[in-house]
């Protein structure tokens, strides 16, 4: 028996990552749209996977996921009401408010968040107490949009006071340099890290251009949707919990991520790849060993944030592999990595890989652009040049709060100015972190003898 995880989708951003996490987690596990066993293929899942991780199994035989989806505005949870899965998820787990948080922070944390909290904090004390050994939260949202800012950062607060010794882990979708669905974006991603940086262990950034981006040129969709995007996400979702599921060579479970990936508390946001990302029509001329998958995943343009890993070092990296994968070859895949020149790790963290190793093969949702493949790869770097990023986001904040526009529909929700020049100088600071980091040298011992 494995921790069971929790998984928390805040706003639509984060119900819409959840639709396509859970549309891959019931094919790898044999399931059903209805939470049933499918007996077309349960025999060769059921025997190697773990449900327990994400389901409980109810009397009648029926898998409900350990997952609520909460949204301030009613309809992206009425379209689940209504879509595909409305007979898998437990009805008292989709929750939502009356009138939407209008992509305002304030909105989501003040005033309308609050109405909703208690409720959202019973379902998942309820939860937990169906646990019998809880490993802790993934919480899905972005940093943009109010839902996903004001009470992603709210619903953490809480958990870090009831359930402080847990891991919680993010997946944020994070303001892309150039795409932009709203104005105040830089404002709610700058309050929402400055509210959630002490209390989350670990978050992955995913940025949506850089995943159209990586669509586009590997797998020849001219258009990519937010669908495409999100199963691509969830591809990655999927290969962090996999050692919690399924049999491996070497496991990785949830507080692994935390100890291996993040050097110092406040520098906890890796950058996420994975390989291969590849159309069915060029799967034939591709070679999948396990070195070219492992170099596919450093290079820059298959990261999911926009910011270029040759102009910081790296500080920490976890590569988790999947299918038939033998130990051997990933520390010779990692022993040619640190041989690159263009490969530069801090002097002060010499190993700075951690491997995960499983034997369950990556599952392809049907009719979706990514070719079937029988192994692949997911990196989640700690880089120094993820700074790169915050500094583009603080420059967008500047501008406008220079000006202070917009800023009367954050205090006419009852927040204080005070809180965005708090925010901003703890995103500051937090830039200043990862320039030390990446300045670091270390002095040779035994000199002052």
């Amino acid at each position: 028996m494995r921790g069971e995880v929790c998984q928390l989708h805040i706003g639509q951003a984060g119900i819409q990552l959840g639709n396509s996490a859970w549309e891959l987690y019931l094919l790898e596990h044999g399931l059903r749209p209805d939470g049933k066993v499918d007996p077309d293929n349960s025999d060769e899942i059921s025997k190697s996977g773990s449900f327990e991780t994400f389901f409980t199994e109810t009397g009648n035989g029926k898998y409900v996921p350990r997952s609520i989806f909460v949204d301030l505005d009613p309809s992206p949870i009425d379209e689940i009401r209504t879509g595909t899965y409305r007979q898998l998820f437990h009805p008292d787990q989709l929750i939502s408010g009356k009138e939407d948080a209008a992509n305002n922070y304030a909105r989501g944390h003040y005033t309308v968040g609050k109405e909703l909290i208690d409720e959202v904090m019973d379902r998942i004390r309820l939860m937990a107490e169906n646990c019998s050994g809880l490993q802790g939260f993934l919480v899905f949202h972005s940093f943009g949009g109010g839902t996903g800012s004001g009470f992603g950062a709210l619903l953490l607060e809480r958990l870090s006071s009831q359930y402080g010794r847990k891991s919680k882990l993010e997946f944020a979708v994070y303001p892309s340099p150039r795409v932009s669905t709203s104005v105040v974006e830089p404002y709610n991603a700058v309050l929402s890290t400055h509210s959630t940086i002490e209390h989350s262990d670990c978050t992955f950034l995913v940025d949506n251009e850089a995943v159209y981006d990586i669509c586009r040129r590997n797998l020849d969709i001219p258009r990519p949707g937010f669908e495409h995007l999100n199963r691509l996400v969830a591809q990655v979702v999927s290969s962090i919990t996999t050692s919690l599921r399924f049999d491996g060579a070497l496991n990785v479970d949830l507080t692994e991520f935390q100890t291996n990936l993040v050097p110092f508390p406040r520098i906890h946001y890796p950058l996420i790849s994975y390989a291969p990302v590849i159309s069915s029509n060029r799967s034939t001329h591709e070679s999948f060993k396990v070195q070219d998958l492992t170099f596919q995943c450093f290079e820059p343009n298959n990261q999911m944030v926009v910011c270029d890993p040759r102009n910081g070092k790296y500080m920490a990296v976890a590569l988790l592999y999947r299918g038939d994968v033998v130990p051997q070859d990933c520390t010779q895949a990692v022993a040619a990595l640190k041989a690159k020149t263009s490969f530069n790790l801090v002097e002060w963290c010499p190993t700075g890989f951690k491997l995960g190793i499983n034997y369950q093969k990556p599952t392809r949702v049907p009719n979706s652009e990514l070719a079937p493949v029988d192994r692949s790869v997911s990196m989640l770097s700690n880089t120094t040049a993820i700074a790169e990023a915050w500094g583009r986001l603080d420059h967008k904040f500047d501008l406008m709060y220079s000006k202070r526009a917009f800023v009367h529909w954050y205090v006419g929700e009852g927040m204080e100015e005070g809180e965005f020049s708090e925010a901003r100088e703890d995103l500051a600071a937090l830039e200043k972190d990862y320039e030390e980091v990446a300045g670091d040298y270390v002095e040779p011992q035994g000199e002052e003898h």
